[in-house]
């Protein structure tokens, strides 16, 4: 199986530090919405994995989620793609759970649902704690320089082997090909 896991927050969409709030406040980055159905086109099975913290934090409900999500699914399939599912953490950081970045519950329970190893799995995100899950699961880190990203680069704490694209564009067009 060909499987890809994308964070959402900086990624696909433009992040906040006042967190995204609203279905109104997503905003896709340029070019994401073609990258993702690029990877469907491509046979990819594509997954989000996001912390959402602002939901254990009461800034918003679990409705509002859906519905930032919703928004999210249908962006991305007038694109021409599909995400086949959302992963999210909804614990404030000081839950102490196992499920949100850097800690890698929620890339394992990824990997329980597609009875899947992880193993070289194409993790994309924006930050170290994006990076950390998926060298904790043995997936390949993959750094975009867009949201948090160019911060990330400069505190120079990748795991080794993380690959670094512009965005995520460009990390799907390097994914492309080395599958060809």
């Amino acid at each position: 199986m060909k499987l890809v896991i994308l964070d959402r927050d900086g990624v696909i969409n433009f992040d906040s530090d006042a967190y995204i709030k609203n279905p109104d406040e997503w905003r896709p980055i340029p070019g994401s919405l073609d990258a993702i159905a690029r990877l469907t086109q491509s046979g990819y099975h594509v997954v989000v994995a996001t912390n959402q913290s602002g939901v254990g934090r009461g800034l918003f409900e679990m409705a509002t989620l859906n519905a930032i999500h919703d928004k999210m699914h249908r962006a991305v399939e007038r694109a021409g793609g599909r995400i086949d599912a959302v992963f999210f953490c909804p614990h404030a950081e000081d839950a102490n759970c196992g499920c949100r970045k850097p800690k890698p519950g929620l890339l394992e329970e990824i990997g329980r649902r597609f009875n899947t190893n992880l193993k070289g799995v194409p993790c994309v995100g924006d930050s170290q704690r994006d990076l950390d899950a998926a060298a904790a699961v043995g997936a390949l880190p993959m750094l975009v320089l867009t949201g948090k990203g160019e911060a990330t680069r400069r505190e120079n704490r990748m795991p080794p082997g993380t690959l670094v694209f512009r965005d995520l564009a460009a990390a799907v067009k390097s994914l492309a090909a080395c599958r060809t």
